[in-house]
């Protein structure tokens, strides 16, 4: 082989080392001589061999544990709190040169907000009102990943660790929560049931005779087919002018 076409051969070599394949979810950032000259991508890109070099960035959704945070609460109750974090990036030369790892350091930021955010609010905003929690977190995570061109979408609280003491506590105020419920559908009931009555009466007092009716109608109903005793209800009116006459002989007496 000539010296020619070994020359050929080398200068091949490094054309199709300088052919990169960059997928449709990636970017990469071109590196010349030390320098960013920008973001290639994606498909085929041609990088200069001995000059340039690229940096692969993946710009697809991560979807990241925070693991469970000490966290102590406004009303000082210990909890264990755990999430999830995801986000992708979408300025892949910030998240190159501004940031050295931007998977760790997102992490980080995600763990420290949630102990703090966590530790502003009562327990029964954080077991109650879960979603407000998490968008204040991923407010909080967003703004300080926006410089490192990573966006942060979505922050999700995943478990909450009460302790045995507390979880007994919260079971004895859900029960008495019932209790107390239930005895004020209990005596709503009752007072209902009292003004129907009431209205009941009102009606009867102007209809003596729907009175009488309703006489008749508790005996056929008292008087069943296999009862062998019957109650023969005696009206107050019916007795009321003998009471009368016996207190009017007593006062002339």
């Amino acid at each position: 082989m000539t010296p020619t076409m070994v020359f050929v051969v080398i200068i091949v070599l490094l054309v199709l080392s300088g052919v990169k394949i960059v997928q449709e979810y990636e970017r990469g950032v071109i590196f010349r001589l030390g320098r960013v000259v920008g973001v290639r991508g994606p498909g085929i890109i041609i990088v200069i061999p001995l000059i340039e070099s690229i940096q692969r960035v993946d710009l697809r959704t991560v979807t990241m544990d925070i693991p469970a945070q000490e966290v102590i609460t406004r009303d000082n109750v210990s909890v264990k709190v755990s999430a999830v974090l995801y986000f992708r990036v979408v300025e892949p030369q910030n998240a190159v040169i501004a940031i050295e790892n931007y998977v760790y350091a997102s992490n980080m930021i995600a763990q420290t907000t949630l102990r703090s955010v966590c530790g502003q609010v009562e327990l029964d905003e954080l077991l109650a009102e879960r979603e407000k929690v998490n968008e204040q977190i991923q407010t909080i995570v967003d703004q300080q990943t926006e410089p490192w061109g990573v966006k942060v979408s979505t922050v999700e609280i995943k478990d909450i660790d009460l302790p045995g003491d507390m979880q007994r506590a919260i079971a004895r105020q859900a029960e008495a929560e019932r209790e107390r419920r239930a005895k004020v559908i209990a005596a709503e009931g009752e007072f209902q049931a009292s003004q129907k009555l009431a209205d009941a009466a009102a009606v009867l007092a102007q209809h003596p005779m729907a009175l009488t009716l309703r006489y008749l109608q508790t005996l056929t109903e008292v008087a069943g087919p296999n009862n062998s005793t019957t109650l023969f209800p005696v009206p107050i009116d019916l007795l009321r002018p003998f009471v009368d006459a016996q207190n009017q002989g007593q006062s002339e007496t």
